[in-house]
Order: C-alpha cells, then sequence, then structure tokens
C-alpha cells in the first residue's frame, strides 16, 4: 500500500457496469522524502477507482494489483488501484531513516 495525492480526476464518455457507484481519480504517489521533508520528488501519477468521496489535494492509501480488486467481490472488474482510504493527518518525523531491510539469518547458507 502506498500514500498518494489526489491531483485531479478522469472523465470518461463509456462506462463499466462493474465500477459505477465510484469514480476514477488521477493520483500522485508520495514517496517517503515528499512526506518527511517536503521534497518535490513523486512518484508517477496512475489512475483509482474512489467510492469513498476523495477530492483534489487529498491524500490517500492507495492499494494496488490484485488487493485493489478485492472489495469487487468475485465480480471480475478492470482496476488496478483502489482509494483504500483518506487520512485527515499524517505525521512523520523527519530525523527517520529508511534503512534497506536486512536478512534475519546469521552465518552462511548450507547448499
Amino acid at each position: 500500500m502506498r500514500i498518494g495525492e489526489i491531483i485531479g480526476r478522469v472523465t470518461l464518455s463509456r462506462s463499466v457496469p462493474e465500477i459505477k457507484g465510484g469514480r476514477l481519480l488521477l493520483t500522485r504517489p508520495l514517496p517517503f522524502a515528499a512526506l518527511a521533508q517536503g521534497a518535490p520528488d513523486r512518484g508517477e501519477d496512475l489512475v483509482l477507482y474512489d467510492e469513498l468521496g476523495a477530492g483534489a489535494g487529498a491524500i490517500v492509501a492507495i492499494s494496488e494489483g490484485r488487493e485493489a480488486a478485492n472489495p469487487f467481490g468475485k465480480v471480475k472488474t478492470p482496476i488496478d488501484a483502489y482509494c483504500a482510504c483518506l487520512f485527515d493527518s499524517i505525521d512523520v518525523d523527519p530525523d527517520v531513516t529508511l534503512e534497506p531491510p536486512t536478512s534475519s539469518r546469521k552465518g552462511s547458507r548450507n547448499r
């Protein structure tokens, strides 16, 4: 799951019956540096399905891939990203540094 900012909406001339009741929004993912220090770095824009009522400038959690289609049950839907929640606010400690995960195994591997 990633965090993103709503930057616009998508208008369609036709719709798929399975996704009625929601709307498609344009979202820009926010990496940790953008959240913590306000860095200008942003991810590649993506279209997500929203039924929570997010508007321009809203900060949302983005569920992607197979998990994005889970809210629709067994009905096949053409959804790659889903608005999982709306954030009221996010507090990030700018002094926190993210390090890559390390292996929990110690010693050499047996072959």
